[in-house]
């Protein structure tokens, strides 16, 4: 039965789209195909979920879904089951997730050929359609995810490939909620409609008129934003990091003249992917750049996640971070300047570590004759200026609630807070929790009522985050010092004596300058070579500080945290909790927060951190409910590099849209092979392809009846080689493989070799078994190497794979990369006649397959499929229908005298190897000749105790 007899959805479905933009556009969906490009946190799953409805109601359909992650499956699933019992469809069968869990080709069989909605994972669907286990002419239509995904040689296109040549009435719908990636490149929402066979594209951001007027009207969100003033040490900190950013971009600059670096600058650093756009410029010439631009490269990592980490982590655990970065990245004692990461160097650097360590304790200072004496130490505990705010928005929410009760409508009284990851709302749950206990120390005697006593503080939880601090940093200590004990005393008693003052080193006002404009100086906390040196207390400081901050007796009345409710005492923490007195903490999630929203049904909302996707999830929750009042608090740092990422983030999007837009309008038609009259299917078409006009000296045109085939080894589909081999025409037999990867002719099997895979290959030894496997079962066995067509074509840039300091050392100094060389060596060695393709690009293996197998008889599927499975079949590595243990075969090869043409005979005619050692020459001479003979002979004759 093919697409054009399987039932169309033509009854009317209730939908769920109350929006007049999602109406219009579910109307151009069920009309037409087309590419949707929608602004994020628009409700495109919902979108997704009614269209799939509207096929699932109708019955005996079979749709596709392509490239659904487990997430999407969830959302996907649970949406069409709610649909199909407000709308009671007797016909409407829900989703069916097709995964690995379905190992059964029978079932999966039965399923299809059922009909449904099924999602596929790509690598099962692509074997499925090949093998004709899924017809494509059978399928309704495919609906794809994450469009912006699909590459030239992704599976995705591949699938897409295969579904449009076989079947031209089906429908093909895809979506996406991310704009940039169709903004990178040359033309490139052309080429990503031709990767998706599509000839429309539906832009839709946030200022389409639609999306406008239906998010704008009477229905809006009361918004309250509240622009946080950071305190002096943070906004000191954060101008510091910046500036190692900057001076460390200049380096990059300075080192890579030949790159295009308009982007490359303080603004696009703040970006997520910037750090992942700098390798990839560097990747083509990674071999080339010096190993301290590699060093540069990691450590704007580093620097961008440490601005995002002074303002989301507590002071303390800030200060944790910075302790474990610059041990991270010091070399050990004794080693040269050079090892160490340049950004340690700054001056800035030292402002991050004082100011961090200021943050959390302070020390009282006598000045001496000579020098400075620590007197003692006492506690700081700067706290998050967002958590008083975020106390002052919960008692006016309180206030308000008492006060002025809510009328009467759908929404709950929950108040839900939205935060950035799982780690701040750990923290907010802490502070939550403990800010209106106030400990009361020996130190503080309160003979008068304080007016800030019953002020929330986190004082409860910075004491317990310091105690748990200094008790890391005391084993931390210990570990140091039995790593360098020659240059380290910690908590010893003895400050380090680099700390010390010293007479040769010269005075603090004498400063040198540093590349990139960074001036470094010999302050205190600084080694002789400049560097910021590690700071350890003394014992009596710590003991001074732990006496400061210990366990009172309102803190022992206070359990510890409850990381999960155990299970044998599930009665002593599971109750019903009023939604008028809860308070959620959910940390940012995607299309999942469109689900929080409409299961909590909260009246305030309380955003942590901005985040423009769920402002506009709210805005679609207020606009859909006309029965829900929704108040919104919008929290940030005035000035901060979080404000100035929020503002960016908006300000591309919006870009990207305007550039989509421009280009739409002057896109021509985009024409696929299966849409022109010589299309795929077109007989003379596919006879012209299979022409051989490589013929010289006026020969004949020759053509074969069918087009190359290449038998391909299932787990081979995670690579985009089949995809580019079906691209050219090729016939693509997948088969579960025991031998090879790739074979190409009766005789030639190809092992596909990644370069990861290669080392991988070589530490387990799994690349000699394969190697000996090949030679059993095929004349001419060939090892692929193939590089990544946007990386460089050597082998020199993998010998920091580990990312470590130590091996981008031995990277610089050839020994990393020699090793790898030499082991291939070793593999030629030992299997002389295997030959090696070194192929720089997936699209380059495809040439050289195509070379290969030109004049050469096709394979056979079921021969391939029973090598190294069958062995009473005729292999190279077997004579005469018998097989023959390699290995005695391997040590006779080593024999002076036997030779490959030789040792054939001697494996029929002799029954094991001391059997040829026994033999003398006259009973040699026939079966490999008389020098050969004599050479045998005098191998296994000789005396290993003779001088000669």
């Amino acid at each position: 039965m093919s697409a054009a007899e399987i039932p169309q959805p033509v009854q009317p479905v209730k939908l769920s789209l109350p929006l007049i933009y999602q109406q219009k556009l579910f109307e151009e969906l069920r009309n037409e195909d087309e590419l949707v490009v929608l602004a994020r946190g628009l409700g495109l799953m919902r979108l997704i979920t009614n269209l799939l409805h509207s096929y699932d109601a109708a019955g005996n359909n079979l749709i596709v879904i392509v490239g659904a992650g487990d997430r999407e499956n969830a959302w996907i699933g649970e949406a069409l089951a709610e649909h199909a019992a407000i709308s009671m469809s007797p016909r409407a069968r829900g989703l069916t997730v097709v995964n690995t869990d379905f190992t059964s080709v029978a079932t999966r069989e039965k399923m299809y050929a059922a009909g449904g909605i099924f999602s596929i994972t790509s690598r099962i669907l692509v074997v499925d359609v090949l093998t004709d286990l899924l017809r494509p002419e059978t399928i309704t239509g495919m609906v794809v995810l994450h469009a912006d995904r699909v590459t030239a040689t992704s599976l995705e296109a591949f699938i897409l490939r295969v579904y449009r040549q076989k079947n031209k009435a089906g429908f093909l719908k895809a979506f996406s909620d991310n704009p940039d990636p169709f903004t990178t490149g040359f033309s490139p929402l052309t080429n990503m409609m031709k990767n998706l066979f599509l000839r429309k594209a539906s832009l839709w951001p946030r200022f389409h008129v639609h999306v406008a007027q239906a998010l704008e009207g009477k229905k809006k969100a009361e918004v309250i934003e509240l622009e946080v003033p950071m305190t002096d040490a943070m906004r000191e900190i954060q101008h510091a990091v910046m500036e190692c950013v900057e001076i460390n971009i200049q380096e990059l600059k300075k080192a890579n003249t030949g790159l295009e670096m308009d982007d490359w600058n303080l603004d696009s650093a703040l970006l997520k992917n910037f750090d992942v756009i700098v390798r990839r410029q560097l990747d083509p010439n990674w071999h080339r750049v010096s190993w301290k631009t590699k060093q540069i490269v990691g450590d704007l990592t580093v620097l961008r996640e440490m601005l995002q980490s002074v303002l989301a982590l507590d002071a303390v655990s800030f200060l944790q971070q910075l302790d474990t970065i610059h041990m991270a990245h010091s070399p050990p004692p004794g080693s040269t300047r050079q090892t160490q990461s340049p950004w340690l160097f700054l001056d800035a650097a030292q402002t991050i570590f004082e100011t961090a360590r200021r943050r959390v304790y302070s020390s009282n200072q006598k000045a001496g004759p000579n020098t400075t004496n620590i007197d003692a130490l006492r506690p700081v505990l700067e706290e998050q200026p967002k958590w008083a705010v975020l106390a002052e928005v919960l008692e006016e929410i309180d206030r308000d609630l008492y006060f002025e009760p809510p009328a009467r409508d759908d929404s709950n009284g929950t108040i839900l807070i939205m935060c950035s990851d799982t780690d701040t709302c750990r923290q907010l749950r802490d502070y939550l929790q403990t800010m209106h206990v106030r400990p009361k120390t020996e130190h503080k005697v309160e003979e008068f009522h304080d007016p800030d006593a019953d002020k929330p503080s986190a004082e409860f939880m910075m004491r317990r985050r310091l105690r748990g601090y200094l008790k890391w940093k005391r084993e931390f200590a210990q570990v140091n010092n039995s790593l360098f004990s020659e240059n380290h005393k910690a908590i010893t008693g003895a400050v380090d004596p680099r700390l010390r003052g010293s007479k040769n080193r010269p005075p603090p006002n004498k400063r040198r300058r540093m590349r990139g404009g960074g001036l470094v100086g010999t302050a205190p906390g600084r080694l002789d070579n400049g560097s910021i040196a590690q700071h350890f207390e003394k014992p009596g400081e710590v003991a001074e500080l732990m006496a400061e901050i210990q366990i009172t007796e309102e803190e022992s009345k206070q359990k510890e945290d409850i990381v999960a409710d155990p299970l044998d005492d599930m009665d002593d923490y599971y109750q019903l909790y009023e939604m008028q007195d809860l308070v959620v903490i959910h940390a940012y999630n995607g299309d999942v927060d469109e689900h929080v929203l409409e299961e909590i049904k909260p009246k305030y909302i309380i955003m942590y951190e901005p985040d423009a996707a769920f402002i506009r999830r709210v805005e679609v929750y207020r606009s859909s409910h006309n029965d829900r009042n929704v108040r919104v608090y919008f929290l940030y740092y005035g000035g901060s590099v979080e404000e100035q990422r929020y503002l960016s983030s908006v300000r591309r999007e919006k870009d990207a849209f305007t550039k989509l837009i421009k280009e739409r309008a002057s896109m021509s038609l985009t024409l696929t092979t299966t849409d022109t009259p010589g299309g795929a299917d077109d007989p003379q078409e596919a006879f012209l392809r299979t022409v051989n006009t490589r013929i010289a000296g006026g020969g004949r045109l020759a053509a074969t009846a069918r087009p190359p085939r290449v038998v391909v080894d299932v787990r081979e589909f995670r690579s985009s080689l089949p995809s580019l081999l079906h691209g050219r025409s090729t016939i693509i037999v997948p088969c579960m493989l025991t031998v090879g990867d790739y074979i190409l002719t009766p005789h030639i099997c190809v092992e596909r070799k990644s370069i990861s895979d290669l080392i991988s290959s070589f530490k387990d030894g799994r690349l000699f078994a394969q190697c000996e496997a090949m030679f059993q079962h095929y004349r001419d066995p060939m090892l692929l190497i193939e590089f990544d067509q946007n990386k460089s074509f050597t082998l020199e840039p993998f010998a920091d794979l580990s990312g470590s300091m130590s091996s981008i050392s031995l990277a610089n100094a050839g020994a990393q990369g020699n090793d790898l060389q030499s082991k291939i060596v070793l593999l030629t060695l030992a299997f002389p006649r295997l030959r090696i393709i070194w192929s720089s690009s997936p699209y380059e293996t495809a040439e050289i397959f195509a070379r290969i197998k030109d004049k050469e008889p096709e394979p056979d599927p079921i021969a391939a499929v029973r090598a190294g499975l069958d062995n009473s079949e005729d292999g190279q590595g077997g004579v005469n229908g018998q097989m023959f243990n390699p290995v005695p075969q391997e040590m006779l090869g080593t024999v002076p005298g036997v030779t490959q043409k030789n040792l054939k005979n001697l494996v029929l005619e002799v029954e094991s190897i001391r059997e040829v050692a026994n033999m003398t020459v006259e009973e040699l001479n026939p079966i490999v000749g008389r020098e050969a003979a004599g050479k045998i002979c005098g191998f296994f004759k000789k005396d290993l105790l003779d001088d000669d």
